[in-house]
C-alpha cells in the first residue's frame, strides 16, 4: 500500500513538474533561460516515458529531444546578436554619435 502511495506521489510531482517546466520555458523573457528550461523539460519527460516503460521512447527523448535539439538551440543562441536592452544603445559608432 505504501508503494503505490509512494508510486502514485512520484507521477504527481513529474506531471507538475512537466507543467511548470513548459510554462517557465515559454514564459521567460530570456533566451539562455528558456534553452536551459526547454533541455530540463526534456529530461523530465524522459522520466516520465521511463516510468510508463516506454524505455525505447525514454532514449530517444533524451538524446534527441534534450541531447541534440539541446545543443542546437545553445549554438543558435550563441550566434545571435545581442539585444539592444544589454548595451547596445550606448555603443557609439565611428561619428560619435549614439546608436
Amino acid at each position: 500500500m505504501a508503494g503505490l502511495i509512494l508510486a502514485w506521489a512520484l507521477d504527481g510531482v513529474l506531471a507538475l513538474l512537466l507543467l511548470w517546466l513548459a510554462w517557465r520555458a515559454l514564459s521567460t523573457p530570456a533566451l539562455f533561460r528558456a534553452v536551459v528550461l526547454f533541455i530540463a523539460f526534456g529530461l523530465v519527460l524522459a522520466l516520465v516515458w521511463a516510468r510508463l516503460y516506454a524505455v525505447d521512447v525514454a532514449l530517444a527523448e533524451m538524446a534527441i529531444g534534450a541531447g541534440v535539439t539541446g545543443a542546437l538551440l545553445l549554438a543558435a543562441l550563441v550566434r545571435l546578436e545581442p539585444p539592444i536592452g544589454r548595451g547596445r544603445e550606448h555603443r557609439q559608432d565611428a561619428e560619435g554619435d549614439e546608436v
